[in-house]
């Protein structure tokens, strides 16, 4: 019994500084009443708990011995557990054949249930890269009308649209403004065209992760639609109202399950997912779960992008491509012949056999918002790139869309008084005069921050613009409700038709009283403040919740030092947020410093689907 009490006052010790969460200690105290069991599989157990917290799947035991990955003060507790030769316990640790606590495989264990989500997500995904039969010669004259000439050779947009037509599973990365929602349009014109053809009329759905995301996404689709005018009947077909994976799969209150599951699927024959990087593991689970068998899936986003908050980085694991992303010798010729490709730009096979995942993918890779002396697109490509030195001469000499300031007070104050003029604008007279016009301008400019707490985070920066608007008249008393507060839902209220990321504004309605009120598809929707779900004040917001959003102007406001969570996934994010103008306030240190400190995700879906990747 001495043992386990020595194991368990480890974790309390840990616990108490800080190593894991109170959550991983109860679980390991749980472990450590199933006995007989060895100790230090209750130390193992709280560890493997603990990396769903920093967004890992899984714990590699090789981890256990690099030694810099971990606090020094955990050296000996370490020592111990990597000299252990594992071996299935019982109930308690197994290989997945039957439902144990914790599953080792390939050298990596993991909680069982997340075992099991990234074993169905894996397996949904094979099983979507099989050909499917098209009018091949249907689909190349519709190539052909929806994709004009262009100087890029190949046509990008056209050899994923071609590409995304020949497997139920389509996976589509490209940065900003490279296409992405035009390319998707498209494909789904064509996908409408071949099933029209068969006398099929297709049911498509459209989603994305938040709220917020899905109501750009349906803004981009509406405006695309207009843009290619399309058939009356085709471009009827295509939904411009996307809806987010929480309501597209129905929430059940109190669970964490779906209405919409492998017993009860989704009707539809086509999902388009966009702003897929912020999808986590079990959600992408249960959604492959809902998915009809026969129908279609295509994921849109950014590889480089920010990861899913929760565990898991499933659109990068799927993308993880070794080297340069080349295609089977079948699916090749295929995109040759489909895209008209000449003998000078013809796409070359692998030279081996590449994994079946590699013929559903796609690259998007010219972008068309930023030209080639862009500043914000050459900063997002140094950043994205790893590339320190060029991010320094860049700064030297920023062009005209690219501002930097070194983090000093005058620059911080400077980066606040530009909000709080933007937000005087448009609640002094003559400014917007309704809760609608204030949304409208809301996305002109918009202050962005790493971290939530502390001077330079989403609470602190808020106060102080919130204190400048004050000091010129625009809030008066302290009620925390006032004309033109922004806000963002933090929490999801299936009832109230609120999620996370939704983003609404605080107006008088027409007898004074205040209301919160939040676009939807038949116009504003007004709400007492008092029915809220969790929420917090937008004048600044994290870059991880301005995920799925662009602005027009954006102040990028950094801390004082590097930190864990200060990364080149991070920093890229909230750089191409920007779309016509960057201000960068930051140290030059903190900036290096994250453009060489790479997110890595713990999982075993990207060894899965493309084998062993150096």
């Amino acid at each position: 019994m001495t043992l386990y009490t020595d194991a368990l006052q480890t974790l309390q010790r840990w616990q108490h500084s800080g190593w894991i969460r109170a959550v991983d200690l109860q679980f390991g105290r749980f472990v450590a009443q199933q006995q007989p069991v060895q100790p230090q599989l209750v130390l193992l157990a709280a560890l493997v708990s603990q990396q769903l917290a920093v967004g890992n799947v899984c714990l590699p035991l090789a981890r256990l011995k690099v030694a810099s990955d971990w606090p020094a003060e955990l050296a000996a507790e370490l020592d111990t557990l990597q000299a252990i030769d594992w071996q299935p316990d019982g109930l308690l640790l197994g290989q997945g054949l039957q439902a144990t606590l914790l599953v080792m495989d390939q050298q990596r264990v993991y909680l069982y249930r997340y075992w099991q989500h990234e074993m169905r997500v894996y397996q949904a995904l094979l099983q979507r890269t099989a050909p499917v039969i098209n009018d091949r010669g249907l689909l190349q004259q519709h190539l052909d009308q929806l994709f004009d000439a262009t100087d890029q050779q190949p046509d990008w947009q056209q050899v994923a649209a071609a590409l995304a037509l020949r497997h139920s599973l389509a996976v589509i990365s490209g940065g900003p403004g490279t296409g992405k929602t035009t390319t998707v349009t498209k494909i789904l014109a064509l996908y409408i065209s071949q099933q029209l053809a068969q006398g099929i009329t297709p049911r498509i759905k459209l989603a994305a992760p938040t709220g917020k995301a899905a109501a750009r996404l349906s803004e981009s689709i509406s405006k695309a639609k207009q843009q290619l005018a399309l058939p009356d009947t085709d471009s009827g077909l295509i939904p411009d109202q996307a809806s987010t994976l929480h309501r597209l799969l129905g929430v059940r209150q109190g669970s964490i399950e779906f209405k919409h599951d492998v017993s009860n699927p989704l009707h539809l024959d086509l999902l388009l997912v966009d702003e897929a990087s912020m999808v986590d593991l079990p959600m992408m689970s249960r959604l492959l779960q809902a998915l009809p068998e026969q129908s279609r899936l295509i994921l849109l986003g950014d590889r480089d992008q920010l990861a899913s908050v929760e565990a898991g980085s499933v659109l990068g694991d799927i993308c993880a491509w070794p080297g340069a992303l080349h295609y089977s010798e079948a699916c090749t010729e295929y995109l040759n012949q489909q895209c008209r490709l000449g003998a000078d730009v013809r796409l070359m096979p692998a030279e081996q056999m590449p994994p079946a995942i590699a013929d559903c993918l796609a690259m998007l890779r010219h972008s068309y918002r930023f030209s080639h002396d862009s500043g914000i697109g050459l900063l997002a490509r140094a950043v994205n790139q790893g590339q320190p030195a060029d991010v320094r001469e860049l700064l030297s000499q920023p062009p005209a869309d690219l501002d930097y300031k070194p983090l000093q007070e005058d620059s911080f104050q400077s980066a606040v008084q530009a909000v709080v003029e933007f937000h005087s604008s448009l609640l002094k007279q003559g400014g917007t005069d309704s809760a609608e016009a204030f949304l409208e301008q809301l996305p002109t400019l918009q202050l962005l921050c790493a971290l939530r707490e502390g001077p330079f985070g989403v609470s602190g920066l808020n106060q102080r613009v919130r204190e400048g608007l004050v000091a010129r008249g625009h809030v008066r008393g302290e009620s925390p409700w006032y004309r033109g507060r922004p806000v963002m839902i933090t929490r999801n209220d299936a009832r109230l038709g609120l999620y996370n990321g939704d983003i609404g504004v605080a107006w008088p309605d027409e007898n004074g009283q205040i209301k919160v009120w939040f676009p939807t598809s038949q116009g504003l929707r007004g709400l007492l403040p008092s029915r809220l779900p969790a929420h917090d004040t937008v004048y600044a917001m994290t870059v991880h919740k301005s995920q799925g959003s662009e602005f027009d102007h954006v102040y990028l406001l950094l801390p004082t030092e590097a930190q864990a969570l200060l990364s080149r996934e991070l920093l890229y994010t909230g750089i191409t947020r920007a779309k016509g103008k960057l201000t960068l306030v930051a140290a030059e240190k903190t900036l290096l410093s994250a453009t060489q400190q790479p997110i890595i995700r713990w999982g075993g879906l990207a060894e899965r689907l493309w084998g062993p990747i150096r």
